[in-house]
């Protein structure tokens, strides 16, 4: 039976997902329309190209959430998975360490300086002019993922539950 948490848990990841091909639909549609509008009215779409843009960046950011949590990501895992398991483990706990520490430090706290300055700027998108800072929300937002799957993979490590790339 599963705990609360552990639904709680899913839900969130379920979320995360949801999310991502939601941003990555509308991020299709939003080309779609800049190539019809182009090429079949004649005058581009104002807003379609930095549309695509800020939803590129969401999408690659929250993606890049999802890959980590799967563990999809890009590795180079072929010495890891000759060592012991138990030597395998500690390696994990030690990468998630380093990626933990990364996306705390460049990504959250990195990213909150980033999204406070834009948005004390006053800075506003050319063509739609929403406030930039929003559209940098997209990088302390994927770091608090990033940073929660990290302690998952590391409470995991030390409960002796096996890889993801092992399932």
């Amino acid at each position: 039976m599963d705990s609360p948490l552990r639904k709680a848990r899913n839900g969130l990841k379920r979320g995360l997902e949801y999310t991502v091909m939601l941003v990555m639909a509308l991020l299709v549609l939003d080309v779609l329309w800049g190539v019809i509008s182009r090429f079949v009215i004649g005058e581009q779409a104002r807003f379609t190209e930095e549309v695509a843009t800020y939803l590129l960046i969401w999408v690659s950011l929250l993606g890049a959430s999802v890959a980590f949590e799967t563990g999809e990501h890009l590795g180079v895992d072929y010495f890891v998975g000759l060592l012991h398991p138990d030597a395998r483990r500690l390696v994990g706990v030690l990468i998630s360490l380093i990626v933990a520490f990364f996306a705390g430090a460049v990504m959250v706290y990195g990213g909150y300086i980033l999204v406070s300055r834009t948005l004390a700027s006053n800075q506003l998108s050319p063509a739609m002019e929403i406030p930039v800072g929003y559209v940098y929300l997209a990088v302390p937002i994927s770091g608090l993922f990033i940073l929660l799957f990290c302690a998952e993979n590391i409470v995991e490590a030390v409960a002796g539950a096996p890889d993801k790339a092992d399932t």
